[in-house]
């Protein structure tokens, strides 16, 4: 099945461009060298990259480029409104930009930013100016219902837009959980139901549940995944109810990443880990599990992968699938790359910076 031609990387010290040329990945761009970049993303509708900085001191910044990274324009960060609290007495300010999604075809111009902390962001006119999206900051259940996991404060790490219908998105929280809209975002439905949430009192809560991602299929965007920090859950009537599709005993269980199959609803891949105690490869291998049947039974993969005193584990951006093909980043700063759908794998890179985001384009 074709595979997209281009891979992007967000990594701890800068922006790296792969291009796919006679057989092998070259590397076609660095920018960025020295700066953390959350996110690296291509806009599959015009072929713009997108850099998300996190420059520490400077800030959150956000640049374009429209020539594959030979220039890149800075453009206005998304930034919360004058008087904005976090919490009682906690201004809201962006800290991180960890979600990027185009609008849609039919809104050519649309983009949605998701940041820490928990501001889902829009821009009408391509990037040029991002304005809250208040309905989900003023959600009743924000100030209460929210709450750090991975970050100090909530986060917004996934944002899926139904190609049928590009006013249905569903957002994912860490944490918070699921919400959908159907009207871009007037309005919101929480999505939680079937999902458990060990650390909390009642594991069955509304909200404060951890999707680690969020993913929709491409055939069928009603069939969603997320890998959850308290598992691996799968929906296929449109997030209304989940089911766990964790192994019992096997490593398919903890993790960050999740991909799914662009032609396969029921096809998808996990980056397994120890545990949120214990975030480190399982039992010191590192390996790729995929489900063909929806999470029913899942196999793992190991082939051309370190198989001892390993500690890489893949970030929640970080595994993309593209036809046949899949890539990883790890922690440690280890890139690999797989033809025939994860079932070996072979090595691009071992001295990269700590990969935070992979992602395919043209």
């Amino acid at each position: 099945m074709f595979m997209k031609s281009t891979m992007l990387l967000g990594t701890r010290k800068g922006f790296i461009a792969y291009n796919f040329q006679n057989g092998n990945w070259k590397v076609e761009n660095l920018s960025f060298e020295g700066i953390p970049v959350s996110i690296a993303y291509a806009d599959p509708r015009n072929g713009n990259w997108w850099a998300c900085l996190d420059h520490g001191h400077w800030g959150v910044k956000l640049h374009y480029s429209k020539d594959r990274g030979k220039t890149w324009v800075e453009t206005t960060a998304p930034a919360f409104p004058e008087g904005e609290e976090v919490k009682d007495g906690v201004p809201a300010t962006t800290r991180y930009i960890w979600a990027m999604s185009q609008g849609g075809n039919k809104y050519p111009s649309k983009l949605w930013v998701g940041t820490d902390p928990g501001g889902l962001f829009v821009s009408e006119d391509g990037g040029k100016d991002f304005q809250l999206v208040e309905s989900l900051w003023k959600h009743p259940t924000r100030k209460t219902g929210w709450f750090g996991g991975g970050r100090d404060l909530p986060g917004i790490h996934s944002i899926v837009v139904d190609p049928r219908d590009e006013n249905h998105i569903y957002i994912g929280i860490s944490c918070a959980g699921v919400f959908e809209t159907t009207d871009a975002g007037r309005n919101w439905l929480i999505r939680n139901k079937g999902m458990r949430a060990d650390f909390l009192p009642d594991p069955n809560a509304e909200t404060g549940h951890d999707p680690h991602l969020l993913v929709a299929a491409p055939t069928d965007p009603d069939t969603l995944w997320q890998q959850n920090h308290c598992g691996i859950f799968y929906s296929n009537d449109g997030a209304k109810n989940w089911q766990e599709v964790s192994q019992p005993e096997g490593p398919a269980r903890f993790g960050f990443a999740i991909a799914v199959a662009d032609d396969n609803s029921n096809q998808a891949w996990v980056a397994p880990a120890n545990s949120d105690e214990d975030r480190t490869a399982v039992k010191g291998a590192l390996c790729i599990c995929r489900t063909d049947d929806g999470g029913k039974t899942w196999k793992d993969f190991r082939k051309g992968l370190p198989q001892e005193n390993c500690f890489d584990i893949v970030y929640r951006h970080a595994l993309a699938s593209s036809g046949d093909s899949l890539a990883f980043g790890t922690t440690t700063g280890n890139l690999f790359f797989s033809s025939d759908r994860g079932e070996s794998w072979r090595v691009l890179n071992n001295y990269l910076p700590m990969v935070y985001s992979v992602g395919f384009g043209e």
